[in-house]
């Protein structure tokens, strides 16, 4: 059986790591500084003229304050790591699975799975392929029947067309006339996912990238 799958998160990756614990170094510096000025200023305060214990209050406080930004930026590398490795998680969910997005497929030999999807109202449609040139190389009639279908890349004489990219459109009919010609969305093989300036992309097998935004639905690869 073959299952359809929502495609998995592709929320923008949290703020990293790194910066971070940049931020949280500076603090913490800070914070050991300050520790030592109101130590020494205690340690070696006049008899005679001791500190305010107004002043002193309001260090102390402003002390209690650099403290608890430390620990809350502590927490906060923690989260990020922890947000970080569920984002990698959530990108090894793409590999290995075929999506259906509107990209040219690379036919090498194998079939590719095409879905294509008449215009409302037509009578009769047909499957164009075209090659990388543009050229029309294949126009077969569509069953009736909705949902997937394989283009096993064979001409009339049952000879495959040589290996190459090659795009699908299905083209719509209704009373003699022509209702549209669109674009058909095919199955590839995710490779690999990687995250650029914050949008997942999906480099397919056969070299294509795409959107994970774009895809429309995910499934496990067929055998």
């Amino acid at each position: 059986m073959n299952l359809e799958t929502t495609a998995p998160s592709t929320t923008s990756p949290v703020r990293q790591p790194e910066t971070i614990k940049t931020s949280a170094a500076t603090i913490s510096s800070d914070f050991d500084t300050f520790l030592k000025m109101l130590t020494a200023q205690a340690r070696y305060q006049d008899p005679l003229e001791p500190i305010d214990s107004t002043e002193y209050a309001a260090q102390l406080a402003q002390f209690s304050m650099v403290e608890q930004q430390v620990k809350t930026n502590e927490s906060l590398v923690a989260l990020v790591a922890q947000l970080g490795s569920q984002n990698a998680a959530s990108l090894s969910a793409w590999v290995g699975k075929e999506v259906r997005a509107n990209v040219p497929a690379v036919f090498d030999g194998t079939p590719v799975t095409v879905s294509p999807k008449p215009a409302s109202g037509a009578e009769k449609a047909y499957l164009v392929v075209t090659n990388e040139a543009g050229t029309t190389v294949d126009r077969r009639l569509l069953s009736d029947e909705p949902g997937n279908m394989a283009w096993d890349g064979l001409d009339s004489n049952g000879a495959p067309f040589e290996s190459g990219i090659y795009r699908f459109a299905v083209e719509s009919h209704s009373g003699g006339e022509v209702l549209g010609v669109d674009p058909v969305e095919i199955y590839a093989t995710v490779d690999e996912a990687q995250i650029v300036n914050g949008e997942v992309l999906l480099m397919l097998h056969g070299g294509q990238t795409v959107s994970a935004s774009s895809v429309s639905a995910l499934r496990n690869a067929q055998s």
